[in-house]
């Protein structure tokens, strides 16, 4: 007959009645299904939360109830087994984030010192619209944006700006078609300025419809003020509120007509490289 002695051993390792138990540690990997000791849910890793209170891990069931649960020694049974789960940090490289204009975004980056050329548009909308989806790149890049308030003005403002090498302007124009008012405004600019556009007679045409929630832009007489005329016709108060409407609507390169976004990006290239021609951007 054997006999163990019940008080052998590390005295200083508790007694087996009051020592804590351990459980196996398994991170909580996306997709795992485990049981909620004491509670009966059972639901899949959705995500792994941290806050002020500690480490919690977000389970679905099958019906779609999602519930928190704080990350407890021993608080899930995985497969039949209580585990201690642990918090899933993803390792897999990010992709590099994208800019509203769809170009990589650099991250902390400081606006570079404004550069001597310029962008110039049409009016305070156009400049607007430009800055919300460009508004990252320019700043990368340094250049600043200025709005002509109609582009009646352009001849006055070259003459006084006097581009040259180095010193370049690019011109966002408002219905740019052949034989329109604005395609004579802008012959004869000279190599150190590039007129781009598109052929809408306001850049709240060149957002498009779906991203205003609208079936179409409504056809307007000529003569009549088209702002005007696009807010009676959709039953809105007025051109103010009709662009908060416009510019709300407008969140990436996406919401844009084509046109406007190749106009645009031809005079960042523009501006920004040197080596690069008006015969090399335009279209």
């Amino acid at each position: 007959m054997s006999w163990t002695d019940p008080y052998s051993g590390d005295i200083f390792g508790g007694h087996a009645r009051t020592r804590k138990p351990t459980y196996p540690a398994v991170t909580a990997e996306p997709g795992t299904v485990v049981e909620v000791v004491g509670d009966d849910f059972v639901g899949a890793v959705i995500s792994s939360e941290r806050t002020y209170d500690g480490d919690f891990v977000r389970l679905e069931d099958r019906r779609g109830t999602q519930r928190l649960f704080k990350l407890l020694p021993g608080a899930f049974l995985l497969e039949g087994r209580r585990v201690t789960l642990t918090r899933y940090v993803d390792t897999q490289p990010q992709a590099p984030r994208q800019s509203n204009s769809g170009s990589r975004r650099v991250e902390g980056a400081r606006a570079k010192v404004a550069m001597p050329s310029r962008i110039w548009v049409e009016g305070v909308h156009d400049a607007a619209i430009v800055e919300k989806v460009w508004g990252h790149d320019l700043r990368v890049e340094g250049v600043v944006v200025e709005y002509l308030e109609g582009l009646d003005n352009l001849p006055a403002r070259l003459a006084e700006f006097g581009p040259g090498p180095g010193r370049r302007i690019g011109v966002l124009a408002d219905h740019l078609v052949e034989g329109s008012k604005e395609t004579r405004l802008v012959e004869g600019v000279g190599p150190d300025v590039l007129v781009t556009g598109h052929p809408y007679i306001d850049i709240w045409a060149a957002v498009k419809p779906a991203s205003v929630r609208i079936p179409a832009w409504p056809d307007v007489p000529y003569g009549e003020d088209w702002k005007e005329g696009v807010c009676r016709r959709l039953g809105w108060p007025d051109p103010q509120e009709g662009f908060r409407r416009v510019l709300a609507a407008v969140h990436t390169y996406k919401d844009l007509d084509h046109t406007l976004i190749g106009a645009v990006e031809r005079l960042v290239d523009f501006v920004t490289t040197p080596e690069l021609t008006k015969s090399d951007l335009v279209p």
